[in-house]
C-alpha cells in the first residue's frame, strides 16, 4: 500500500465518508413499489462486434477491502429481510428496485454445444462453458430488477464516491488513484438507459455503496435461468423481441422488454449491456467447482461478464454464455452491472 493511501485510509476512520453527502439510505424501509422505467429508445451508432483490448495483467485478487469504520460505504444497511415468494420485489436503502431470489439448484453451463451456432470469435469460449454442472445456491439472495442506470450510479459520482478511498478495494483505489476523470463519457446519458462504460473497479465501489456486491457468476445465471435451467431468460428458444440484442444500434431504456423477464422477474439479463460480475475467469474451473456456492478462482487476469450486448447475436444472449477477454481495468460501452445483497 503506498504512502498515499494508508494515508487516505487512516483519514476515513477520524472522518464520516464524503459517500455520506444527501445519502438517501439512512432512513430507507423495504417497500414492494414496482419501478416503471420509461420505453423510449435512444439509438446510436454501432457495429456487430465490440472493439476491445485484451492486454493481460498479472494475477492478483481484489478483495482486500478499505472500508473502515464510520464509512457510509461500509454502513449502508442492506436489509436482511428474507419473502417466502420467489421474485418478491423492495426498494433497497439507495432507492434501487430488487427482487428476490430464493436458495435452491440448477445446471450451470452448457451441456451439449452440438446445436449451438458459435460465431468464430467465441470458438474457445464455448469450452469454457463446459462441463455442465449442478450448482446449490444455499442463501437467497435480492438482485437488482434492472441494469443499474446512468441516474444511480450518478448518485454514486455526485455524492463524493469516486474520492472515497472507502468505497473502493485496495487494488481498486490503487487504478482510480491513477485516472485523469471518472466517470469517463459513454453513448448515452439518459437517466434511464444502463450505465456502460465503467470498469470492474467502478462496478465493486458502486456496490459498495450500494451496501452489497457484484453477483458471483452463479449467482447471476441463477437468476436468469433458475432452477429450470433455461437457455435464455424466459425460455428455451431465441425471440428477438424480448431482448436487445439483433440489430440494435445502442441501449434501450432499462426494463423496455417486460416479455423477457428471468424467473424472478429480473429484466434485460439477456442484452441491453454486458454485467461485471465478481468472478475471475478461468475455463478449467468449472471442472474443479464446488457444488454449493461457488465463486469462481481465488485469483486471475480477466473478470467474467454475462448476458450479451447489443447489437450483437443470440449467442452471447444466453443465460450460459461467459465473456472472456476483459481484465478489471477495461471500460467498455457494451458493459454495465448489477448488484446484489445477500439474504
Amino acid at each position: 500500500m503506498t504512502g498515499r493511501v494508508l494515508a487516505m485510509f487512516l483519514a476515513v476512520g477520524m472522518i464520516a465518508s464524503s459517500c455520506a453527502t444527501g445519502s438517501v439510505g439512512d432512513t430507507a424501509e423495504t417497500t414492494t413499489t414496482t419501478v416503471s422505467p420509461s420505453t423510449t429508445p435512444a439509438p446510436v451508432p454501432t457495429t456487430l462486434l465490440r472493439e476491445t483490448t485484451t492486454t493481460e495483467e498479472p494475477a492478483s485478487s481484489t478483495t482486500t477491502s478499505l472500508v473502515a469504520v464510520g464509512s457510509v460505504c461500509g454502513e449502508v444497511d442492506a436489509g436482511a429481510d428474507q419473502p417466502t415468494e420467489t421474485g418478491s420485489e423492495r426498494i433497497d436503502a439507495r432507492g434501487v428496485a430488487q427482487v428476490w431470489v430464493p436458495e435452491g439448484s440448477f445446471t450451470m453451463g452448457t451441456e451439449d454445444p452440438s446445436n449451438l451456432e458459435v460465431p468464430s470469435f467465441a470458438i474457445s469460449e464455448v469450452l469454457g462453458e463446459q462441463p455442465a454442472h449442478d450448482v446449490t445456491i444455499s442463501v437467497g439472495f435480492w438482485i437488482d430488477k434492472f441494469e443499474v442506470t446512468n441516474e444511480s450510479f450518478g448518485s454514486f459520482s455526485e455524492m463524493g464516491g469516486y474520492d472515497d478511498p472507502a468505497c473502493w478495494s485496495e487494488k481498486g483505489w490503487e487504478w482510480r488513484e491513477k485516472q485523469r476523470a471518472l466517470p469517463v463519457d459513454c453513448e448515452t446519458d439518459d437517466p434511464d438507459h444502463p450505465r456502460a462504460c465503467v470498469s470492474w473497479f467502478e462496478a465493486e465501489a458502486y456496490a459498495t455503496w450500494r451496501g452489497g456486491e457484484l453477483p458471483s457468476e452463479a449467482q447471476w445465471e441463477y437468476a436468469a435461468r433458475g432452477p429450470d435451467s433455461l437457455i435464455y431468460p424466459w425460455g428455451d428458444e431465441w425471440d428477438p423481441a424480448l431482448a436487445n440484442v439483433v440489430d440494435a444500434t445502442g441501449t434501450t431504456p432499462v426494463g423496455s422488454f417486460p416479455a423477457g423477464a428471468s424467473w424472478v422477474g429480473a429484466l434485460d439479463m439477456s442484452g441491453n449491456v454486458m454485467e461485471w460480475v465478481a468472478d475471475w475467469l478461468s475455463f478449467s474451473y468449472y471442472a474443479e467447482s464446488p457444488e454449493v456456492d461457488p465463486e469462481g478462482p481465488d485469483v486471475g487476469s480477466i473478470k467474467v461478464e454475462k448476458g450479451g450486448w447489443w447489437g450483437s447475436l443470440p449467442y452471447v444472449a444466453r443465460a450460459a454464455y461467459r465473456h472472456f477477454e476483459d481484465p478489471p481495468r477495461y471500460q467498455d460501452k457494451h458493459i454495465g452491472l448489477r448488484v446484489v445483497h445477500s439474504g
